[in-house]
């Protein structure tokens, strides 16, 4: 049986979680990508998942595919995939000298597998199938029993990555993308040769595992990552930089995250997403009232009963001194979830608000008589 082709494109399923991230309530969210990881985006309006299938969970989970390939989270819609071509191969088998005091014999470290071949690339493409049909559970008995059989193989462990994700699983997510990144690095050592493929969708699988981190409490990691991946993309991408922007900007790098959400933005300008939202904030945080606005009402105009966009544009009119509008705003979100904004562990822990949104959300609290 011939070595599976990476040529072919294989949906990526990417499920964010907004969990003990400081992720928006609203559907911020990083996204995963197969061959790749995810990316930070929204979670999903008014959901607590945040894909990062692709943690594209901007709303969604996003799927990205390859024949051997990773999946990628995306923050974007639900439904949105993203398709990804990677190539696939063995690397050189590296022969390590034993200690001075062991036998005189070798120990062999088994070559990095980019493709697949016999009974461990048949059940690979039983789990892309189970998992393009969406049974999670049974892809990821098929993906683990591939990281088994074929431990070296990298798409192995990154697939297994996206089910966990789908599932919530972040922490041994995070583990098994970690792993398929050291083998992609160790696949890169031996250089170019000819005829042998080398793993070349590195900055895909630090995506994912950056998106995994910023979801998961890892903001400092997950910025390293998603500054790696940006670096090695060597090129804008929308999902990166959306993500990326997230990164700096829950590791207060207020400047730096806006020039990443401005630039996302331009590359997804004929639709509104929810991380225009984020974007919005970091520029009333810098003090750019105006350029927050214009944002907020393009958000408010696509997604206006969501308390999240209330809330924050709310806070927005406030800044711009118009504190009855801001309040009939702020009250029109239903009485239960118009509290939340009064507890600060919801505003630092869940939603992850910039410092002055919190206050500003803080003092309508107040006004309105949600906390004293």
């Amino acid at each position: 049986m011939g070595a599976t082709s990476p040529s072919s494109t294989r949906n990526l399923v990417a499920v964010l979680i907004a969990l003990a991230l400081p992720t928006s309530a609203f559907g911020f969210t990083p996204p995963l990508q197969s061959h790749t990881v995810v990316s930070s985006d929204l979670i999903s309006l008014g959901n607590n998942m945040a894909g990062l299938k692709a943690v594209n969970t901007k709303h969604t989970i996003n799927d990205v595919g390859d024949d051997e390939g990773v999946n990628t989270i995306n923050n974007n819609s639900s439904s949105s995939r993203r398709k990804f071509m990677s190539s696939v191969a063995l690397s050189s088998l590296a022969i390590l000298p034993t200690p001075s005091f062991a036998d005189e014999a070798t120990i062999s470290t088994p070559p990095v597998q980019v493709v697949l071949t016999g009974d461990a690339k048949k059940l690979f493409n039983e789990g892309r199938a189970l998992e393009a049909q969406g049974n999670i559970l049974a892809a990821q008995r098929l993906y683990t029993k591939v990281t088994k059989i074929s431990p070296t193989f990298i798409y192995g462990w990154s697939s297994l990555g996206n089910t966990l994700v789908a599932q919530g699983e972040l922490n041994p997510a995070e583990e098994t993308y970690t792993k398929a990144i050291n083998l992609c690095e160790e696949s890169l050592k031996g250089g170019d040769s000819f005829g042998t493929k080398r793993c070349d969708d590195l900055y895909l699988l630090l995506l994912n595992r950056g998106s995994v981190r910023l979801n998961n409490g890892m903001t400092k990691e997950a910025l390293v990552d998603l500054q790696k991946s940006d670096t090695l993309r060597a090129r804008p991408d929308a999902i990166i930089l959306q993500n990326l922007a997230r990164a700096q900007e829950v590791n207060a790098q207020f400047y730096q995250s806006d020039r990443s959400y401005d630039t996302a933005i331009s590359m997804t300008a004929n639709e509104v997403n929810p991380f225009w939202l984020r974007s919005s904030m970091v520029k009333y945080q810098l003090d750019n009232v105006t350029g927050a606005m214009d944002l907020m009402r393009r958000v408010e105009n696509r997604f206006p009963e969501a308390p999240e966009v209330r809330a924050a544009y709310a806070v927005l009119l406030l800044g711009r001194g118009d504190e009855d509008a801001a309040r009939k705003k702020f009250l029109e979100i239903p009485d239960r979830q118009r509290k939340k904004y009064a507890d600060r562990d919801y505003l630092d822990k869940v939603i992850s608000w910039p410092p002055k949104m919190k206050d500003g959300v803080g003092y309508l609290s107040k006004a309105v008589g949600d906390s004293e």
